[in-house]
């Protein structure tokens, strides 16, 4: 999805993007063993539309949840298009969607197989132990007893509306939640989260985020870029997960082969640093600060590197850009030759390589 997009989406207050099966599986299979016996909370899901709650449903027994929560937002545009669970409503208004949740604490393994199908998931509510109730409010996450699920949870996981990643995030920082979430890589350049992956307390996930993201999108979307099975997809080419679980790739380090040179790696005007235009292209002998690409950010190892800080868009910072920068320059971004970067992102190696 273009720049444009995702305007128009926050514009709109469009936030409706529903991620496909095939992107949860690819990225969940790598956190299965943090899974056992803990309480998933996917606060940003309709159980008709998302694909979070249809992949915990049937992995509930494989995975030893303990306890599956959802709550659905406001009236839901494209309710029981993306996924039909179950053959009723819990209205007997077919046409809208009230807020609701749904809590799964035991699903029946009807043939004994180790396994649950999909026929039987749709026997899940006619479970004591499984409800389906309407929300008082909106469904909106910051609402109470919206806080009150998240404080039974331990692990929440969902695509939230990428117009409010900054306080989403906040929130589950303040409720020492942990996390696997997906979001715009702009989102990086956010001084609340990039502050976050400086500390180290959250990083992205196993995905390559310059591989970008399909989308299931509600029918009224005008702009969309392909149709399968009938339903409209857009693909968001920034698109990244966020993740405070550990993850193994960013403790691996990067393989560095280029030597140091001065006519390959120009000293900024602005700023004590080197530009390094490819994290491929790091030098193993330079011991200073150097400036490298935003994509650094998916391969960056705590180990291996020091994150200085970030020299973006926004006005010079010294506690986000972490440098001093020299007097005289007006633009914040580093510049070469009197022409400005790309936002950088300040390193420095740690130790020998």
């Amino acid at each position: 999805m273009t720049h444009k997009h995702l305007n128009t989406a926050k514009t709109n207050k469009a936030d409706e993007f529903y991620t496909q099966m095939s992107d949860i599986v690819e990225e969940m299979r790598n956190y299965r063993k943090f899974f056992h016996n803990k309480v998933i909370y996917c606060n940003c899901d309709d159980p008709y539309e998302s694909y979070f709650f249809k992949y915990f449903a049937l992995s509930f027994n494989k995975l030893k949840l303990k306890k599956l929560i959802a709550t659905s937002y406001i009236d839901s545009p494209i309710a029981s298009k993306q996924l039909t669970l179950f053959d009723f409503e819990p209205d007997n208004d077919k046409t809208t969607k009230n807020p609701h949740k749904i809590v799964i604490s035991e699903l029946i393994d009807e043939n004994e197989d180790g396994g649950v199908k999909y026929a039987e998931v749709e026997h899940l509510l006619r479970n004591k132990k499984n409800v389906l109730t309407r929300l008082k409010g909106n469904g909106d996450f910051r609402s109470q007893e919206c806080i009150d699920l998240l404080k039974e949870s331990d692990i929440v996981i969902t695509n939230p509306p990428f117009s409010l990643f900054r306080e989403y995030v906040a929130q589950l920082i303040d409720f020492d939640k942990k996390f696997i979430i997906i979001g715009n890589t702009n989102a990086l350049t956010y001084k609340e989260i990039f502050k976050l992956i400086k500390e180290n307390k959250i990083r992205t996930g196993y995905t390559n985020f310059n591989v970008g993201m399909f989308f299931y999108v509600p029918d009224s979307y005008e702009k969309y870029h392909k149709i399968e099975n009938g339903q409209k997809l857009v693909r968001v080419a920034p698109t990244c997960w966020f993740t405070n679980f550990e993850v193994s790739r960013h403790y691996e380090n990067l393989s560095l082969y280029k030597k140091y040179n001065p006519d390959e790696f120009p000293h900024y005007d602005n700023y004590d640093a080197i530009e390094v235009s490819k994290v491929t292209d790091i030098p193993y002998d330079w011991e200073g600060v150097m400036g490298v690409p935003l994509s650094f950010l998916d391969k960056y190892n705590p180990k291996q590197f020091e994150i200085i800080g970030l020299s973006a868009s926004a006005g010079y910072n010294p506690d986000i850009v972490g440098i001093e920068k020299k007097q005289g320059f007006k633009d914040a971004r580093p510049n070469i030759d009197g022409k400005v970067t790309y936002a950088r992102v300040f390193i420095k190696k740690i130790g020998e390589l």
